[in-house]
């Protein structure tokens, strides 16, 4: 059996090293990010309204908040809402304003996590202009965020990566040689990168995760057979949640296939359920 070489060492995850420097080394989310798209066509004009990016997770909604700010030559702040508190947004709000007239984006990941009196901290700011506020939320904003915060916000939806963008980003995850793995675009067969960029199911993050274990793996000595893969990538599990925007499209997915009679597509998303 041949052993891929050993990766030059790095502190950072793969997933990390390979985050975007510029808005062109994003892959996917073309409806958004094309010339003439909602984003792009914003980008262009120089205005960058306060937005929610909604998708699931691994898609960039964070490093197209960091890239946002970098192109319109904004300060970037980022708060967690799975930590801050209303204490931590007037923090943020005051140096946003020591820093007027230049524009300060506030990133806040999971803003669905944010209860009533934090997510009403934001308005008065929000609306004032002191700062332009970007979520971050897997979950449905309609449902998550109070209506007076999403009137003040524009809806960006991020997709689940397809299996061709996968391969795109896991191609360029194992030949950068600055950031990435540096290993010739054929150290892997095919096959393999396929079955990992399935196994990511849309998400890239976990996409090179796996990449990195399997590379590892397969230097480690461990045959990239069948059983191999399944012991370095595991079942590729896809994404569901309980009583979740995800819930619920999959069951509407089960019930159209029902009334369509398509047996087998019925069987698919019930086993995707159970």
């Amino acid at each position: 059996m041949t052993l891929l070489p050993a990766p030059e060492p790095d502190a950072a995850p793969l997933a990390e090293r390979m985050r975007p420097r510029r808005l062109d080394e994003v892959i996917g989310q073309d409806h958004l990010l094309a010339p003439g798209a909602p984003l792009a066509a914003l980008i262009e004009a120089g205005h960058l309204p306060s937005l929610v990016f909604w998708g699931p997770p691994g898609v960039g909604k964070t490093t197209l908040a960091r890239l946002l700010s970098t192109v319109t030559d904004a300060r970037f702040l980022t708060l967690s809402a799975v930590l801050a508190g209303v204490k931590d947004i007037r923090a943020a709000v005051d140096q946003a304003q020591a820093q007027l007239p230049r524009r300060t984006v506030l990133f806040i990941d999971e803003i669905h996590r944010f209860n009533k009196s934090q997510q009403d901290a934001l308005l008065p700011f929000v609306e004032s202009g002191a700062l332009t506020l970007i979520g971050a939320t897997t979950e449905n904003p309609s449902f998550e965020l109070n209506s007076a915060l999403l009137s003040r916000l524009r809806v960006m939806v991020l997709n689940a990566l397809d299996t061709e963008a996968l391969g795109a980003m896991l191609q360029r995850g194992l030949t950068d040689p600055e950031r990435g793995l540096g290993l010739p675009a054929d150290a892997l067969p095919a096959d393999v990168m396929r079955q990992i960029a399935e196994a990511a199911d849309g998400d890239g993050r976990r996409g090179l995760i796996l990449l990195e274990t399997v590379v590892a793996g397969q230097t480690a000595g461990v045959a990239l057979d069948d059983e191999g893969l399944q012991r370095l990538i595991g079942r590729g599990l896809r994404r569901f949640d309980k009583q979740g925007e995800q819930f619920y499209d999959q069951i509407s997915a089960l019930h159209k296939s029902v009334r369509g009679s398509d047996p087998d597509a019925a069987l698919y998303w019930l086993a995707r359920m159970l």
